[in-house]
């Protein structure tokens, strides 16, 4: 999974992851799904669920928790309204509803089918604190779009996750399926489409996206990519999108050499209104042939790929781990009592740290565009608890304190990655790195084959170096934070601060000031990152709410023709910013200057080139 940590909402609004013969009878070994997206009422979707006959008199019917990749106790069973067990007969049976997502089924021998009504999750994000992630939730859309998570309309019964299922869903005719799932073949019927999967974690694996026909295709080295996208009004077509999404497939093919972990790989990109009813997390999830995206309808095109080059490269790299290299804990993945292995370091850290990797090697972006992206996930992972063990919190990261740390897998997880990188490419004189290592993992371990979660560092270790394993004793199960002055000087690099010009209001896209909700959304100035000449020098602080500029009254409405004015203001202006700090309010008067913000980069040592430390760096960064 990757989430993407943007103001975009923000910048809009200035810019206007064997059947038990004693549950289910021989003769019935298909558990059969309807799903009608044709008579949506209320944004509700009609399922029906016919597990064939049991022999047992009660049993337990199951919609996720949590799913593989979200790292998150969703509860999709709250999607759930209206549940109801039929017997053969017409009747309804007894069922009792226990917590959020499990029902017990009382007279299952008599039981003909379950029926319910799926809702959205699209619709409710907004209202929840801790809503569904986009990527991994759902959305019902009458007529125009439906993304069919098929985990939050689709469960399973106790015992029954490794039978085949099959899914038929009847849809509006103006609209077309993209999805990995295997599709039945019949010629004769044009209302629905009828899928089969193998088994539940089948269903859960491969997303379906309707939508009106806007696809786009292209083959990298035997493997089929299709792109689909839904744009609500239009904007953007999946043409587009197709010469930067096979650009990055093919460097990324390329990057990876022999590694194939499929034939045929989707992309659903789903493009969001940014309404208060529509999806607003960012980012994608990742399936073993496919990745559902979500992102800003409103992002000009430039932004929107280099967007989809970060989350769909990232993805698309989980082909090597957790989809092929992974622990039994997501081999048989509890959807209900999941238990999660320590391993975030390899499934989304080795993952984030290709997907940025392999645009150096494969030339998509220079040295310092790569070492700008080093310094910023060193920059953010200091906003996360850095002596937190990473296997610890991986083990725990359902629960408090270790979920607030989640998202440091995409910081610190791939500076980790990074800092076994060089320690290998330094060990074995440039030759081997962690592309190798997962290489060598991968020759042992697959799809079908897990490893132990607690022997698979030592295997590594026997794999590598001696060396390897004080790395991670140290900083990935011990609680010592990375030393990167000491990693970069091993290839000749080192760390300093310059000045580098900026907006007055925004830094590229990133914005010094925000919104704050709690307070009539009035506007302040952000303490949580480094403030530019313009505010410092006029003595504003991070925290200051900006009370006016110039006589004007600061609001939502009033501050972005300010910011559009800024671009066209010159150094010699002179400016009165009045700030709420605390119980007082301050009159800040000066020139607006010409902005700069202290920034951090990574150059080489003066004294290092044509070394070997240099030498070790261009095989890190040219493979």
């Amino acid at each position: 999974m990757k989430k993407l940590f943007f103001l975009y909402v923000f910048l809009a609004f200035l810019y206007g992851c064997g059947t038990s013969k004693s549950v289910l009878s021989a003769d019935k070994a298909v558990v059969v799904t309807t799903i009608d997206l044709v008579n949506v009422t209320n944004d509700r979707v009609s399922v029906t669920i016919n597990p064939g006959s049991f022999s047992k008199q009660k049993i337990s019917f199951f919609i996720p928790k949590t799913v593989p990749g979200t790292y998150s106790e969703d509860d999709y069973g709250q999607y759930i309204q209206d549940l109801k067990a039929i017997d053969y007969q017409g009747n309804e049976l007894l069922v009792t509803s226990i917590g959020t997502n499990e029902w017990n089924i009382s007279n299952a021998t008599k039981l003909d089918k379950i029926t319910y009504y799926a809702t959205d999750t699209y619709d409710n994000e907004g209202e929840l604190s801790d809503p569904v992630f986009s990527p991994s939730g759902t959305n019902i859309l009458k007529d125009k779009n439906f993304v069919l998570n098929l985990h939050g309309f689709v469960g399973y019964f106790e015992g029954l996750k490794e039978i085949p299922y099959e899914i038929i869903v009847s849809s509006p005719s103006n609209l077309v399926p993209t999805t990995s799932l295997i599709k039945k073949q019949d010629d004769t019927n044009t209302t629905t489409d009828t899928f089969i999967a193998s088994r539940y974690f089948e269903v859960v694996d491969n997303p379906i996206l309707y939508a009106k026909p806007n696809l786009a295709s292209f083959d990298i080295n035997n493997i089929t990519v299709n792109l689909s996208v839904y744009s609500p009004n239009d904007v953007y077509s999946a043409a587009d999108l197709k010469e930067s999404m096979e650009l990055m497939m093919r460097a990324q093919k390329a990057f990876l050499g022999e590694i194939d972990g499929t034939k045929e790989y989707n992309i659903l990109l789903y493009l969001s209104t940014l309404d208060e009813n529509d999806a607003s997390g960012f980012g994608a999830l990742e399936h073993h042939t496919s990745t559902l995206v979500v992102l800003p309808e409103q992002m000009p095109l430039e932004t929107l790929e280099k967007a989809m080059i970060d989350v769909v490269s990232h993805e698309f790299f989980h082909i090597v781990t957790p989809l092929n290299v992974h622990s039994k804990e997501i081999q048989y993945f509890d959807y209900n009592d999941p238990k999660m292995s320590e391993h975030l370091w390899m499934y989304e850290g080795t993952t984030e740290y290709f997907a940025n990797l392999f645009q150096i090697q494969q030339g998509l972006i220079d040295e310092a565009d790569f070492y700008k992206r080093i310094i910023d996930k060193i920059y953010n992972s200091k906003l996360y608890d850095d002596a937190m063990s990473f296997t610890t919190m991986s083990r725990n990261v359902l629960e408090d304190p270790y979920k607030g740390n989640y998202a440091n897998v995409y910081e610190k997880g791939a500076l980790i990655n990074m800092s076994l990188d060089i320690m290998l490419r330094d060990l074995s004189n440039g030759e081997k790195g962690v592309l190798w290592l997962m290489k060598e993992l991968s020759k042992k371990y697959n799809n079908d084959t897990p490893f132990e979660d607690d022997e698979i560092i030592g295997e590594i270790v026997d794999l590598t170096y001696p060396e390897i394993k004080s790395f991670f004793d140290t900083h990935v199960i011990g609680n010592t934070p990375l030393n990167y002055d000491d990693i970069l000087a091993s290839v000749g690099l080192r760390i300093t601060d310059i000045q580098e010009r900026s907006g007055y209001f925004l830094d590229g896209e990133i914005p010094f000031i925000d919104i704050d909700q709690t307070n009539n959304d009035a506007i302040f100035i952000r303490s949580d990152i480094e403030l530019n000449t313009f505010f410092t020098d006029l003595g504003a602080q991070g925290g200051d709410t900006i009370m006016s500029i110039d006589g004007m009254p600061i609001s939502l409405e009033s501050i972005r023709p300010i910011i559009g004015q800024s671009f066209r203001w010159t150094s010699n202006r002179k400016i009165t910013m009045v700030v709420q700090r605390g119980e007082e309010e301050l009159v800040l008067q000066g020139k607006v200057g010409t902005p700069t913000v202290k920034v951090s980069t990574i150059v080489p040592l003066d004294d290092l080139e044509n070394t070997p430390q240099s030498e070790i760096r261009r095989a890190w960064l040219k493979g």
